[in-house]
């Protein structure tokens, strides 16, 4: 089950796809990880997909990655009567306490929007369809301006862009799901509502751990401290929904080109999400406009693309993901992908684990090697090959399966559960035989391996031996 790829399609499941049949199909389809959404669907709903994924993963021999996509908190108008219609340059006022709503107002039930707004403060509405503007506030109401009308109706979302609000990005629901999923042992967690590097540094604490930690990037405020979440994040997703909401949507592409480069540059996954290739939720066939979306994405070398409603509730979920990976292996073929991935390429940082990671892929590249081969514990060592974006296939051994998992998100990586080596000879006939058996090699390929000595010893990649298939470990034992 090799992919002949190496960006990854990260698919949603949902009512269209939550069966074991539609799940390896996906699998077969394409798909290298399943994105799990909280919003949606209650947890024995969400612990049946995970069990008939994990079931998948063992009839295929394959480690497959699911990521569990927190809701966050979510700001909402209260109820609305019928019919209602902000007129553009109309007053409307928001209140705590406000019921029913009408086109004069409404109820606005979440007390740090008041705390934190200002004359001046936009409002967006139903994901911007309205626009407010704020004249005067106070700690309970706030009188505002329509700038652009329309239909409203109960229980429509409310986008604050213009200020940080004092809202913790885990809700006391995003807590209990959280917990949830740390009993079910998923390999990812998305965080949503990320305004600062706190929210993602208390996420981390809580699972300590268990998973690895996706900071969404869906609030402006979020932009401001992007290097700090950068750090802090196992990985980012580009969450074009929310940002296409709180910003100009003209802006959204270079914001997502921004976003990319600061996760390559720091060698953590970054996803490109929302809306991919919406149509095929109802067409069998994308737009020729999301097609070139998707390869964007490709060609500025994001670790994986996402597929939501598409794969979750469309009428075409396996044709989506099959659509994705035939996009990704024709941009990956073009002349031009290598030139557009070289380019984003930076010096590797001071560490012998990058000096040794950055030569292997040069003697990769000069040798015309088969395949890298990376021996990891934790999985830095896969990452940091994968953060070089080589030409030649990266093949990562780990003693952990849970290793392989997370690392299914990662650009170019095929990840393969088998024991550590435990000697300069293991390490080379182990990684011969794995790179035969998962058709990256065969008699005479050459191998560029690296590894840590001791060996078995977490962090400590300082080995790079260049390795003949079918002969090296002949010369070995002679």
């Amino acid at each position: 089950m090799r992919r002949v790829r190496n960006v990854k399609v990260l698919a949603t499941l949902g009512p269209s796809s939550a069966s074991e049949e539609m799940i390896r199909a996906l699998f077969e389809a394409g798909a290298d990880a399943f994105r799990l959404n909280m919003s949606h669907g209650s947890h024995k709903d969400v612990r049946a997909m995970y069990d008939r994924i994990r079931s998948v993963e063992q009839e295929l021999g394959r480690p497959i990655c699911i990521l569990v996509d927190l809701q966050g908190p979510k700001l909402r108008v209260g109820e609305v009567a019928p019919d209602t219609v902000l007129e553009e340059g109309a007053s409307f006022r928001l209140e705590l306490k406000h019921s029913p709503g009408d086109a004069s107002g409404a109820e606005l039930p979440h007390k740090e929007i008041f705390e934190a707004i200002e004359p001046g403060t936009s409002l967006l509405l139903d994901d911007g369809k309205v626009h407010l503007e704020v004249v005067e506030s106070g700690k309970d109401y706030a009188d505002t301006r329509v700038i652009v009308g329309g239909p409203l109706s109960s229980n429509k979302g409310v986008n604050v862009p213009d200020v940080t609000l004092p809202v913790p990005a885990l809700s006391p629901k995003d807590r209990r799901d959280l917990d949830f999923a740390m009993s079910l042992d998923v390999d990812w967690v998305a965080l949503s509502f990320v305004q600062r590097p706190d929210d993602v540094a208390e996420t981390k604490k809580i699972v300590a751990g268990r998973a690895a930690v996706m900071a969404k990037i869906e609030k402006p405020r979020a932009l401001a401290y992007l290097d700090e979440i950068v750090d802090i994040a196992d990985g980012l997703m580009v969450a074009r929904g929310d940002l296409g909401v709180e910003l100009p949507v003209e802006q959204v592409p270079g914001i997502q080109k921004a976003i990319t480069r600061a996760a390559r540059h720091a060698g953590k996954p970054v996803v490109v999400a929302t809306q991919m290739l919406e149509s095929m939720i109802d067409a069998p066939v994308p737009t020729r406009a999301e097609v070139s979306d998707v390869a964007n994405a490709v060609f500025e070398g994001a670790d994986a693309v996402m597929l939501s409603g598409e794969s979750a509730i469309g009428d075409y979920p396996v044709e989506a993901v099959a659509m994705m990976d035939r996009v990704a292996q024709s941009v990956e073929a073009d002349e031009q992908f290598r030139t557009a991935i070289n380019a984003g390429r930076i010096e590797p940082e001071t560490t012998s684990a990058d000096a040794i990671t950055l030569a292997a892929r040069q003697v990769a590249e000069t040798l015309n090697a088969a395949a890298i081969v990376c021996y990891t514990g934790s999985g830095s060592t896969g990452l940091r090959a994968s953060r070089e974006r080589p030409e030649v296939p990266i093949l990562v051994l780990t003693p952990f399966v849970e290793t392989a998992r997370r690392l299914a998100l990662a650009w170019g990586v095929h990840c393969v559960e088998t024991e550590d080596a435990t000697s300069f000879l293991d390490m080379v006939i182990r990684a011969s035989r794995v790179a035969e058996s998962e058709e990256f090699a065969k008699t005479g390929d050459r191998l560029v391996i690296t590894a840590g000595v001791p060996f078995g010893t977490p962090g400590r990649t300082n080995i790079l031996r260049i390795a003949t298939v079918g002969t090296e470990a002949r010369r070995e034992r002679n």
